[in-house]
């Protein structure tokens, strides 16, 4: 990480935020809620760059989340017959 700095014992890096590894589940359930409700704006009114990083953050906290949680619950009432 270049620029990074220690905010509450988790590497922060002011370019690309803070590592999702360093998160505790709370943070990481609140940063992946904070994306998913600016994702419509970001998408219809941002700029390219700021898409490709809603994008890499998104990708990044989804990533650690399932990471944490493989054997996450699946509500049955949620799937359709193709799955």
């Amino acid at each position: 990480m270049t620029g990074a700095r220690f905010t509450d014992g988790a590497a922060v890096d002011f370019d690309i935020g803070v590592d999702p590894a360093g998160l505790a589940d709370e943070d990481l359930f609140r940063e992946l809620a904070s994306l998913y409700r600016t994702r419509l704006d970001t998408l219809r009114y941002g700029p390219d760059a700021a898409l490709e990083n809603h994008f890499r953050r998104t990708a990044e906290l989804e990533t650690e989340y399932m990471a944490r949680c493989p054997g996450r619950e699946v509500t049955p009432d949620r799937l359709t017959q193709a799955f």
